[in-house]
């Protein structure tokens, strides 16, 4: 009789899941002996969010799914809808590296230690409503539709994106970099931040994230990871992983690893540049490939970067989601201020990095305006629906502006030859409304619980008064 229980029980799974990764991740929670599992999501601006379960309640969270008060999460649901459920992705399950698991508390920046020795494994959950639907207030949910419509223009959409942070000691007058990593753009070090950043990629590769390449950034105590180019669903899901991963790693030398757009005055900020592609999926050549023309670029490849400088303003909210982010795209710092592109501009919006020896692989278009506080999924769902736009109206491409920006002087960079991306949060969010095409990408959920969220925090900025005003003016007026 139990026999024929759990042979109906596994029948039934296996209406949900696919048959092969429900063997292999079984067999593998047996093989590592694992006893918890987290079960991550992500809300609308951003932030991860983990429920965890014994390994008992695994099979049954597969079936039925696991319920959580979607209200009581900002931006995620009304309370009128609150009751939502966890369904696992069973692709994404990971074994989490000995002394790291997401905590299960309110804090979305807390990590703990696993307890006791206990096997901890995580996998990344898509949201539905109590009716089995897919929840419109998903983030992931809205990728996935936004890579549907580009399968059904014939395309895949693949990333590789580039993560900039900053490790830092907290001191008596406030947080440092440490007092040895103060080491230049590609600099080699031997110090303790180059030994922590080595275990950072060795943690990700555990966990089955590839790092293509990692080095010391521009600034005092700024690093970088570049990501491998994958599928755009993979790369949000391990971006979302990298960024409690890379905060625990760090906490364990007594670090803090911030994603903080600009932490520091007078410095280069932390930006996360994204490198894209799209590939035929009848023939799997690099659509933006045409060897023949200028800059290597495609038809559909000019098309697509059109698209993208057509929406930048709107989509820039999305991009740069924050208060601090609009004070890192500054002239001065090879960040992004015009919306433009080019080749050998490092201020440029988006750039088309030149071929290497395998044009089919190397050619990318990179888009420099995104940091590292974004919700992934939300910024390439907005991102692939401008570039496909582009192609689906066959825009035209103005002229790349290939000259340094930011060596000329300030009246010449600012005279009318582009336009300029938003230069505060609020310009941002106006331009955002403005634009029908990214509220059809997002939703009418995700929409309207992103402006009310970064609308109230527009707003508690602008009311403060910040000590620069008090520095620069009481004495004078």
């Amino acid at each position: 009789m139990a026999d024929e229980q759990s042979h109906a029980k596994q029948t039934d799974v296996y209406k949900h899941y696919d048959r092969r990764y429900y063997d292999q991740v079984m067999a593998r929670i047996e093989h590592e002996r694992v006893r918890f599992i987290n079960l991550e999501f992500i809300d609308v601006v951003g932030m991860a969010k983990c429920v965890t379960i014994p390994v008992e309640q695994f099979t049954n969270c597969l079936t039925h799914g696991k319920w959580f008060d979607g209200s009581s999460i900002e931006g995620f649901a009304r309370v009128a809808e609150s009751d939502m459920y966890l369904f696992p992705d069973l692709s994404t399950f990971a074994i989490l590296p000995d002394k790291i698991r997401s905590s299960a508390s309110s804090d979305p920046h807390r990590v703990e230690e696993s307890v006791g020795g206990d096997i901890v494994a995580r996998v990344i959950c898509d949201v539905r409503t109590p009716d089995g639907e897919s929840f419109d207030g998903d983030p992931r949910a809205i990728l996935r539709q936004t890579l549907e419509l580009a399968r059904e223009m014939g395309y895949n959409y693949r990333v590789a994106p580039e993560l900039e942070f900053f490790l830092l000691r907290f001191e008596e007058d406030g947080p440092k970099p440490l007092p040895h990593d103060r080491r230049g753009y590609f600099d080699l070090s031997t110090d303790l931040a180059s030994i922590v950043r080595s275990q950072m990629v060795y943690a990700l590769h555990k966990m089955d994230i590839n790092i293509e390449a990692s080095h010391h950034e521009v600034a005092d105590g700024q690093h970088e990871l570049d990501f491998e180019i994958a599928d755009a669903l993979q790369i949000a899901d391990s971006l979302m992983t990298a960024k409690y991963v890379l905060k625990t790693v760090a906490a364990q030398h007594n670090l803090y690893a911030t994603f903080l757009p600009k932490p520091f005055y007078g410095v280069n900020g932390s930006g996360l540049h994204i490198h894209q592609q799209l590939i035929k999926i009848s023939t799997g050549a690099n659509a933006f490939l045409n060897s023949q023309a200028d800059y290597a670029l495609s038809e559909e490849g000019r098309w697509f970067i059109a698209g993208q400088l057509a929406h930048a303003s709107s989509i820039c909210a999305i991009l740069a989601p924050l208060v601090n982010s609009y004070k890192r795209l500054v002239g001065g710092y090879e960040a992004p201020v015009v919306i433009n592109w080019g080749r050998i501009n490092r201020q440029a919006l988006i750039r088309v990095p030149r071929l290497s020896s395998d044009p089919n692989n190397s050619m990318r278009i990179e888009l420099r305006c995104s940091d590292p506080s974004c919700n992934p999924y939300l910024a390439l769902a907005v991102m692939l629906r401008a570039g496909l736009d582009g192609i689906q109206r066959k825009l035209s491409l103005p002229a790349a502006m290939d000259e340094n920006l930011f060596l000329h002087d300030e009246g010449d960079r600012l005279r009318p030859r582009a336009p300029m991306l938003p230069a505060t949060l609020g310009e941002a969010l106006a331009a955002l409304r403005e634009d029908p095409l990214v509220r059809d990408t997002l939703g009418d959920t995700i929409y309207e619980g992103f402006l009310d969220a970064k609308g109230i925090e527009w707003t508690e900025y602008r009311e403060q008064v910040h000590p620069w005003e008090v520095q620069r003016y009481l004495s004078v007026y």
